[in-house]
C-alpha cells in the first residue's frame, strides 16, 4: 500500500464533517502515514508470535482489568439527548451511509 494523498484525506475529512486547510491536510497525511507503517510494524511481529513468546516476556503483561460499575445511572437516561445531536436518525437509532 502507498502513500496515503490528500485527496484522501480530504474524502475522510468531509466524512468525518470537519474542514482542514491545506497544512492540516498535510500534517494529517503525515500523521496518517506514520500510523499505517506502525500498523504494518504491529502485523510483523504478530506473524512471528508463538506460544513460547505469549507466555513470557511482554505477553504475559497483557491481561484485561475488569471492575464492578459503581452506580450505574438507569438505562436509556441519556439516550433521547445523545439521539437528539444526530444528523439523521431513524426511530432510536443513528442513521448512518451504508459504507460496505
Amino acid at each position: 500500500m502507498g502513500k496515503i494523498t490528500k485527496e484522501e484525506i480530504k474524502k475522510l475529512a468531509d466524512l468525518a464533517r470537519i474542514s482542514l486547510d491545506d497544512a492540516e491536510l498535510e500534517s494529517f497525511r503525515n500523521d496518517i502515514d506514520s500510523i499505517i507503517s506502525y500498523i504494518k510494524q504491529i502485523q510483523e511481529v504478530s506473524g512471528k508470535v508463538d506460544e513460547e513468546n505469549v507466555s513470557s516476556g511482554v505477553f504475559s503483561l497483557i491481561k484485561n482489568k475488569l471492575r464492578e460499575d459503581e452506580n450505574p445511572h438507569e438505562g436509556g437516561k441519556f439516550s433521547e439527548d445523545i439521539l437528539k445531536e444526530a444528523p439523521q436518525r431513524q426511530g432510536n437509532y443513528f442513521q448512518v451511509k451504508k459504507i460496505l
